[in-house]
């Protein structure tokens, strides 16, 4: 006795049913007992056809002469008996019944698959049955028109048979509409079978069953053979034909992602197709070019008389075209781009289409006139108050000595408004470096003498190895701009043979003026009113500082990472976080003035800000928010309250160690690293698995890297480049603000959280002037204490206009807006959009200039003698 078939009712109550390869017959009955609930009947489902026979009707199996027909017409030469499974094959368990030259039909379509709408077991399902297995195809059958569309919708067949022959059974037609009536039917060719036309009746009209959804008309014929070639002919026509269609699809979605300009038009140039690239280059939208012929199109008077001639005729003759081409955009502006024209030929060798590639060719005029599309489009500064230009301006090349031969002069805060969005395109060099060099160096051949020696002094400059630095070192410079940007981006390699500093990490500090909580909710009622602001961008966060005890970090954190899930994603309980933060913020030096544990609060705060705003919470996903967290959280820890140069300059052990590179940076993420998993009560990492943890600490460790000045420059011109300027070529071409294309890549999403972390590490000049002026306070003080500290120990003084006797903190407030920054909030507010944070950077930039012009007034007053 063979094995008894697998049978699974599915919720709905369809029978799934599979024979057994050891069935006693090849049409083994499969029967399901009925009871109060009992299963919708009529749908039997197959993997293979090869595998089983047809199910069999009620009254039991078919006779062993309908089998040996089958068996005959299938070509087999083996004796079969009703009990006697067919000889199958390895290779879709199919059997060898069909000739060489027919198997030579087979191809790589052999995955279609049917499905056999009939009532009831007769020689015509049959028919199909075997023919279908005789094709390799696979089968299921359907009894009911529930059960067909359900099967329908599950499998999504090629081919649909439904039995047109009888009516009192279900409604053929009814059928068809009810599958036509899916999504997945666009792709799918239902055959009618039709009862054979009598002698004395008049063939019936196909005209109801096209109109019903049918694609075609079979008549009842129950060969094996018929029905063989019927379901072969439609695999080699109308299937076919639809998995080239399903596969343009795929083609479509390619072309609409592509970077290029794509258009693509009849052989007598009426436009079919244009793709995103085209219409944001162009300016138009597809609704107002598809149909039109080229010709009817504004053309630049810039090309010459006989270009188009000669397009023409290349092209008409079958070859391809490529050169460079002037085009005219919506707006009436000519651009110059290098255009590909590749005609297509179909049968017989006649042109059908012409794909044209478009590419903006690298000139200044094309980059001016991306500039004024931007500047167009760009918000009016009379009705946004926070598109300020903070800084007075700077040369493309970023020449300081623009900055200082200003003088006193400035320009009003008013005549210093500037659109962010157009900033944006004028401020940073594209990489690979080596194939701008390779551009710069073939234009150089054609141009004249004027250009090609400019073009020298463009090459001079790139083979700098600092590409995104800015110069400094003029004799005239501002010295506040300049003590400030040397200090905080050099390595500092200005040393004095002989002097060595080794700072001494103090490490276990003690704060016993305040219990820790127990939970988050056994907070004392004097913090936790506080913190029921902390969502507020004017969090005042030296009130909690005070209340705290300068403890901050651990109730702040307590409370930002609860409402982000920290514990929840990295598994693991409050108890375990509270003491990470505590063993975290007892690595912050209080004695510091700026960089304590107070700072790192501060940070913490201004990242949980960001990861609210609308457009970053879409380009990041949960593991990226609590790397974000943790990086803020940590990114200072241990900090010595001294300067990359300065422990350069005094060959520090953290220096020697560091090899002179990111020096604090890479001690902060390695020391938060080594106390997290030394000790399990505070290891917040230990539930989480590898791969988890790596994701997570290669994530923090970036963005605690990120925050290192040296590499300022090139993380916000990476960030435009990558960032904002697709978002603002997508706004430009849809007219709407909407993310930039890509945002999701792991590429960009690693750029947009460098870019959030270093906001938030220097948003000081963006918070509340009373905050603002606080921080400016604390950052002196301990540049004035580093100051101090070289003197006595003979080092080079790193940042000597941060001498406590004649610094001015006003101007040195006034260099680090214009040279840090105005720029990376300005990239960082075109995506995140934060008007509050930039009214809040251009009053405190007023505030400031204040104070200096008061300053520098009462200097220039004469003696009362």
């Amino acid at each position: 006795m063979g094995c008894a078939p697998s049978i699974h009712v599915s919720q709905s109550g369809v029978i799934y049913c599979r024979d057994s390869d050891e069935s006693n017959s090849p049409h083994q009955t499969t029967s399901v007992s009925q009871g109060p609930a009992a299963p919708l009947p009529g749908l039997f489902v197959q993997t293979d056809a090869a595998d089983a026979i047809p199910p069999s009707r009620a009254s039991g199996p078919p006779s062993a002469a309908r089998v040996r027909r089958a068996r005959a017409e299938l070509g087999s030469g083996s004796s079969v008996g009703s009990a006697t499974p067919a000889p199958t094959t390895s290779r879709g368990r199919r059997r060898h019944c069909c000739s060489s030259a027919e198997a030579e039909t087979q191809t790589s379509y052999t995955s279609v698959k049917v499905l056999l709408i009939f009532a009831k077991e007769d020689s015509q399902s049959d028919g199909f049955w075997w023919a279908c297995d005789r094709a390799g195809y696979r089968c299921n059958i359907a009894r009911t028109p529930e059960s067909a569309l359900e099967c329908f919708l599950d499998k999504h067949h090629e081919i649909i048979v439904i039995d047109h022959r009888q009516t009192q059974n279900f409604d053929a037609e009814a059928v068809c509409r009810s599958i036509r009536a899916t999504n997945p039917s666009e792709h799918t060719v239902i055959l009618a079978v039709v009862s054979r036309v009598l002698d004395d009746h008049e063939e019936a009209s196909v005209l109801p069953l096209l109109h019903a959804g049918f694609n075609r008309r079979f008549m009842e014929n129950s060969s094996i053979i018929a029905c063989y070639n019927e379901l072969i002919q439609i695999e080699h026509g109308e299937v076919r034909s639809q998995f080239k269609l399903r596969a343009c699809n795929s083609v479509f979605t390619a072309l609409d992602h592509c970077h290029e300009a794509i258009e693509i038009t009849s052989d007598d140039h009426v436009i079919q197709y244009v793709n995103p690239a085209f219409e944001r280059m162009m300016g138009y939208h597809k609704g107002e070019l598809l149909g039109k012929e080229l010709a009817d199109l504004p053309k630049s008077d810039k090309n010459r008389a006989d270009l188009l001639d000669t397009i023409n005729t290349c092209i008409k003759k079958g070859k391809e075209w490529q050169g460079v081409y002037y085009a005219r955009r919506k707006s009436g502006d000519s651009i110059q781009q290098h255009v590909k024209i590749t005609p297509v030929i179909g049968q017989g060798g006649k042109i059908r289409h012409f794909v044209s590639l478009k590419k903006l060719c690298c000139t200044t005029d094309n980059n001016k006139q991306i500039h004024k599309i931007h500047r167009d489009s760009g918000d009016n500064s009379q009705t946004e108050p926070h598109s300020f230009r903070y800084k007075n301006r700077r040369k493309e090349s970023i020449d300081v000595k623009s900055i200082s031969s200003r003088g006193s002069d400035a320009p009003s805060l008013q005549n210093r408004r500037y659109p962010s969005m157009a900033r944006i395109h004028s401020m940073t060099i594209e990489a690979p470096i080596t194939k701008v060099i390779n551009i710069i160096n073939a234009a150089q051949e054609n141009s004249p003498v004027t250009v090609a020696e400019a073009l020298d002094r463009v090459l001079e400059i790139l083979r700098t190895t600092e590409l995104y630095s800015p110069q400094l070192g003029t004799k005239d410079e501002d010295p506040h701009t300049s003590d400030l940007v040397g200090g905080l981006m050099t390595d500092g390699l200005r040393r004095l043979s002989g002097n060595e500093y080794v700072f001494t990490k103090n490490v276990h500090q003690s704060h016993s003026h305040l219990a820790m909580p127990i939970t988050i909710n056994d907070v004392p009622p004097c913090i936790s009113q506080l913190l029921d602001n902390e969502e507020s961008w004017d969090f005042n966060i030296f009130e909690l500082e005070a209340v705290t005890h300068k403890r901050p970090l651990v109730y702040l954190g307590l409370k930002v990472f609860s409402r982000f899930g920290v514990c929840e994603f990295l598994n693991c309980s409050e108890t375990t976080l509270r003491a990470w933060f505590q063993v975290i913020e007892a690595n912050y030096h209080s004695s510091n003035a700026y960089h304590n544990s107070t700072h790192a609060a501060d940070v913490l705060h201004a990242t949980a800000f960001f990861l609210g705003k609308e457009r970053v919470k879409g380009s990041l996903d949960q593991l990226d928010e609590v790397a974000a967290l943790i990086a803020a959280t940590v990114h200072d820890v241990d900090h010595p309250g001294r300067t990359n140069s300065f422990l350069c300059n005094a060959g520090s052990e953290l220096a020697v160690l560091y090899n002179d590179t990111a020096v604090l940076e890479s001690h902060h993420t390695a020391l938060a690293f080594q106390l997290t998993v030394k000790d399990t009560k505070c290891n917040i990492f230990k539930n989480i698995d590898r791969n988890h943890y790596r994701t997570l600490r290669q994530a923090i460790i970036d963005m605690v890297l990120a925050t290192e000045m040296t590499k300022h420059f090139e993380h916000v011109n990476k960030f435009v480049n990558s960032i904002n300027k697709p978002m603002a070529a997508e706004i430009e071409g849809s007219d709407c603000e909407c993310n930039p294309a890509g945002k999701n890549f792991p590429e960009n999403q690693i750029l947009i959280k460098r870019m959030m972390i270093k906001c938030a590490d220097v948003a000081n000049p963006c918070r509340p002037l009373d905050l603002c002026i606080e921080w400016a306070g604390r950052i002196s003080e301990e540049y004035f204490a580093q100051t101090d500290e070289e003197k006595r120990q003979g080092l080079p003084v790193v940042m000597p206009v941060f001498d406590r006797n004649t610094c001015s903190i006003p101007k040195s407030q006034i260099s680090f807006i214009d040279y840090f920054i105005t720029d990376m909030f300005d990239a960082w507010d075109a995506f995140a959009h934060l008007p509050a944070l930039m009214q809040h950077l251009a009053d405190n930039y007023k505030h400031w200039k204040t104070l200096d012009d008061l300053k520098c007034k009462s200097l220039r007053l004469p003696s009362d003698s």
